[in-house]
């Protein structure tokens, strides 16, 4: 089965993006970057930080949670008019590994997107010595708020 392809409503989506993307003060404390945007696609990075383990080391299933959950927000958001906002609704986040690595990507991508509701899964990759592992997935459904002044 081949991902959907979508396009963009707004041609500035990238722009509108990474402009949300850096008034996110939590990404910031975290120090998520952006690594990747595209119409229906959003990779967010965060590279380990022992501050953001739980007791054994591994990064906490909150902070892996987080990623997922605003990969996938951003991802819907590439297909959203101009003048809308996004809000997450819904999320379930399978833990399928002990979140171990040195760097952790989340790579999000819409699978149905509809006018008002957005369905979306992330893939939450866990990178370590060379390899790289899934350690969570997020299925969310993402919310198309029209713009407040």
């Amino acid at each position: 089965m081949t991902a959907p392809s979508f396009v963009a409503q707004d041609p500035a989506y990238e722009a509108r993006v990474r402009e949300s993307f850096a008034q996110q003060r939590v990404m910031a404390t975290l120090g998520v970057t952006i690594a990747r945007v595209a119409p229906g696609e959003v990779v967010l990075a965060l590279p380990y930080r022992h501050d953001l383990t739980q007791q054994h080391g591994y990064m906490h299933a909150g902070i892996v949670t987080t990623i997922a959950d605003s990969a996938c927000g951003y991802a819907a958001f590439t297909l959203m008019p101009a003048d809308s906002n996004v809000l997450s609704v819904e999320f379930k986040v399978n833990l399928m590994a002990p979140a171990r690595g040195e760097r952790f990507e989340a790579r999000a991508r819409v699978l149905r997107a509809g006018r008002t509701i957005t369905t979306c899964q992330a893939d939450v990759v866990a990178f370590e010595g060379g390899e790289e592992k899934v350690v969570a997935t997020l299925l969310g459904t993402m919310m198309c708020v029209p713009a407040r002044p």
